[in-house]
């Protein structure tokens, strides 16, 4: 109980004698700035003047705190307080103390500006001061720096106000001791750092006890080595330099109630009586976890900034070009070893020294930093470098400038490539321009030879199938009908016909496309449609060999993004490739699925023998039947080639899975489109034909025929000479035809292209301009057959291209079309007469 009473007393005694208060004023380690009530400094400690370099008398009676505060923040500040409290708050000294004057704990950041105008961030701890009536008589403002100063005004010391203010602030810890250190006052801020209650401490324990034992071992050690005096490890230890009247800040790591620790700084002053005799001791700490942190935050970016300037060293060395970077006189700053074997000069010879000296033509080097600095960049730029003992370098730079953060303007960088042999090869180049010139003149020629070649071909070989094909079909359909066994030997005839025609068409496909020269026309394509047209095509194949062909329902209709003439052709050939080579009484299975990526696969399987792996490798090779060359079907190995080609050419993909003994599928994939917009409900065609009338049957109609193949011309005849509502008239050359066709008006005109003198185009141009024969409808009948060709005979004014050799059913078609066009002009004629 004595000593419990003794312990209250000292308690007491270190409050009444004020020297807590002084040691808080005399410490330099935080600012203390107080106020009256109107914000007025009173009072500016040591450790502010240390801080913000103004001297005490400076400000005190002068200036608020507001006056060293930055002025953006105090207006921010202010209108942040404006919202939260609903009122309006003037920027300055009130936004500083506001909280503060209505009872509410305030501890804020800011930035407050020293006397030469520097500034630095500070935790500012606001504390209103009133008297024994509760009465604002001013504030307490203190900073970073805990220790308070003597010297407040009488009124304040003797209200106890800034003392109450001091050990209510919960953002610094406040430990006092007796002089044997057990624990006398333990304020809100050491509560909240340590995890004790007040009560749980006081008269109990020292400050030794909540600290880390070996960080207290360590540093009575060192002390004891310090100050040549041997220090007991514990509380001695703490306060031993405060004991002998020398200022103490040092960091140890404070252990919570919990268990947890943390680092902290702490300031340590002796409580002295008006004797000056030690009565206890002030520990001031502040927990350093964020400044720590911090540090060892920075520690890793000094290591990483290290890293990065050897990464990047190590990549401006490592470079194959010289590098360099000069300030913006042209002065070189830094260089690589590449500069330095360039010129032949170390580093430390370089830097210093004028760029421009480095090079034959000086005043281009300096004309090229200076275009650098004008313009931002260059590139490209030829300079001629000289190395110490005279070697010549011609170089390629490219350069720009740099900044620095603030887009300060530092210099520029320079990149020089050593290109003698790239000015040797091109002067090689250059003596050669005239041998490259006529290698490709040669080229061109080669490749326009192989493109007449192939319109050639394509001709000199349909023109003779024109008259077997047209022939045999002729007597195929003759009058009494053939025997069975000159029947016979007519299909014989149309089969070998028809499959060399296939063959040139194959060989002609392939080689447009492999020449670039195949045309397409994409667009969106119902595949449907396409579909069901293919399905009707091939059945007779199917039936004829007993096979079952499936296809998918047509309940969904699929669009593409295509060629429909190569859509079709594509899936022919596919189809008819898993006809031919399936086994008897097999199936072939066409499918269409929409996949998630986009794309419409449509999927041809067969029930054939499958292809082995070594099959299926040399399957898309030109010309190989994959060993069935001496089997009974025909084939070149050219269609599936082209069908590769053509799906590749509209953005698709082709594959194949084969298994041997069950079969095969192939399938192909093109992007899926959009419907394509059909013409609005009531809307007419606007194709530009005339409406359909009636033919006169009674009137014989007049087809004249300008051909110079004496087989063609009979084959023709053959043909009309079995309709009874036409008679045919004959030219051989385009001269006699246009003089027939303007003497007999014929109702059509039949011209082959390829005519000696004047060709089928320049007939029809004669034909167009006179107005007696302008109207007559030309249909082209060629073995040009090439797809330029028929383009370039649309475009020039034909009504219709047939290819030879004639298909009797397409023939006759194309001349009623032709009839039905002539009739509907002549009654527009008489109509508007």
């Amino acid at each position: 109980m004595l000593i419990l009473d003794r312990s209250l007393y000292d308690g007491q005694l270190l409050l009444k004698a004020g020297a807590l208060q002084n040691a808080i004023f005399n410490s330099a380690n935080f600012s203390s700035i107080a106020t009256d009530a109107q914000g007025v400094i009173q009072i500016f400690n040591v450790g502010a003047e240390r801080m913000l370099g103004y001297k005490a008398g400076d400000v005190m009676d002068q200036i608020t705190p507001a006056d060293i505060s930055d002025p953006r923040e105090l207006i921010v500040r202010a209108a942040a307080l404006s919202i939260e409290f609903d009122t309006p708050i003037t920027p300055g000294f009130e936004a500083l103390v506001f909280k503060a004057s209505r009872g509410i704990e305030d501890i804020y950041e800011l930035t407050y500006i020293r006397q030469d105008g520097s500034r630095f961030p500070a935790m500012v701890s606001v504390t209103a001061l009133r008297d024994d009536r509760e009465a604002i008589i001013g504030y307490l403002l203190i900073g970073t720096d805990n220790t308070a100063r003597k010297g407040a005004e009488e009124a304040l010391l003797k209200a106890g106000a800034l003392q109450k203010a001091i050990f209510n602030s919960a953002n610094f810890s406040s430990i006092a001791t007796d002089a044997q250190g057990v624990i006398q006052i333990f304020n809100v801020g050491a509560e909240r750092m340590l995890g004790y209650k007040a009560s749980d401490v006081m008269n109990k324990i020292t400050p030794a006890d909540i600290s880390d034992p070996l960080e207290v071992i360590a540093r009575a050690q060192t002390l004891s080595v310090e100050l040549g005096t041997p220090i007991t490890p514990g509380f001695e230890a703490l306060v031993f330099k405060a004991s002998r009247g020398i200022e103490d800040i040092y960091e140890l790591t404070y252990i919570r109630q919990d268990g947890s620790r943390f680092p902290a700084i702490v300031s340590v002053t002796a409580l002295r009586d008006d004797q000056d005799n030690i009565i206890g001791y002030l520990l001031i700490g502040t927990d350093n976890t964020a400044r720590k942190q911090v540090e060892a935050e920075q520690a890793v970016l000094d290591q990483r900034l290290r890293d990065q300037q050897f990464y990047t060293r190590s990549l401006i060395e490592s470079n194959i070009d010289a590098l360099m970077a000069t300030d913006p006189r042209g002065i070189i700053t830094d260089v690589n070893q590449q500069m330095e074997s360039l010129t032949g000069s170390t580093r430390d010879e370089l830097i210093g020294a004028p760029f421009k000296n480095y090079f034959t033509d000086p005043e281009r080097a300096q004309a090229g930093i200076s275009r650098v600095l004008r313009e931002g960049k260059l590139t490209n730029y030829e300079l001629t470098a000289i190395s110490r003992d005279g070697v010549e370098t011609v170089v390629s730079f490219n350069a720009s400038t740099f900044h620095d953060r603030d887009r300060k303007l530092q210099g520029v960088f320079a990149a020089a490539r050593d290109v003698t042999e790239r000015k040797q090869f091109e002067h090689r180049l250059q003596e050669n321009n005239v041998e490259l010139e006529s290698a490709k003149a040669t080229a061109e020629k080669a490749n326009l030879a192989k493109s007449e070649f192939l319109s050639s071909m394509s001709h000199e070989l349909r023109t003779p199938l024109n008259a077997v094909l047209g022939f045999a079909q002729l007597m195929a359909s003759d009058q009494p009908p053939p025997s069975s066994t000159q029947q016979s030997s007519i299909d014989q005839i149309l089969q070998a016909g028809w499959y060399l025609l296939r063959l040139i068409n194959e060989i002609l496909d392939l080689a447009m496309i492999e020449s670039g020269k195949v045309s397409l026309s994409r667009e969106a394509m119902s595949l449907t449609e396409v579909l069901l047209d293919c399905k009707a095509m091939m059945a007779p194949q199917a039936e004829q060999r007993g096979i079952a062909l499936n296809f998918p329902s047509f309940e969904n209709l699929f669009f593409v993004h295509a060629d429909r003439t190569r859509v079709k052709q594509v899936i022919v050939n596919l189809v008819s490739n898993a006809i031919k080579y399936n086994r008897l009484g097999g199936a072939v299975t066409v499918d269409c699925t929409q996949r998630e990526d986009g794309r419409i696969r449509v999927g041809v399987s067969d029930t054939g023998t499958g292809l082995t792996a070594e099959q299926l490798e040399n399957l898309f090779q030109p010309f190989n039947r994959l060993g069935r060359e001496t089997s009974a079907e025909e084939g070149t190995g050219i269609g599936l080639v082209v069908t590769k080609r053509l799906i590749e050419l509209m953005g698709g993909g082709i594959g194949v899975a084969s298994k041997v003994g069950v079969g095969s599928e192939f399938w192909f994939e093109l992007m899926a489109s959009e419907a394509p917009e059909l013409p609005s409900e009531g809307a007419a065609p606007d194709d530009g034909a005339p409406a359909a009338v009636d033919l006169d049957h009674d009137r014989p109609h007049t087809l004249l025929y300008v051909e110079d193949n004496p087989a063609n011309l009979a084959l023709v005849e053959q043909l009309i000479a079995r309709r009874d509502d036409m008679r045919l008239l004959t030219a051989v050359t385009a001269q006699l035809g246009i003089l027939l066709a303007k003497q007999n008006r014929p109702d059509v005109i039949l011209m082959d292209i390829n005519l000696p003198g004047m060709s089928g185009y320049g007939a029809l141009q004669v034909l167009r301009a006179d107005p007696a024969t302008a109207h007559i409808p030309v249909i082209a009948l060629s073995a040009n057959a090439m797809p330029r060709d028929i383009e370039k005979g649309v475009e020039a004014g034909f009504f219709n291209y047939l290819t030879k050799p004639i298909m009797v059913r397409e023939f006759m078609d194309a001349l009623d079309l032709a009839l039905h066009h002539a009739a509907a002009l002549q009654a527009g004629a008489e109509a508007g007469q």
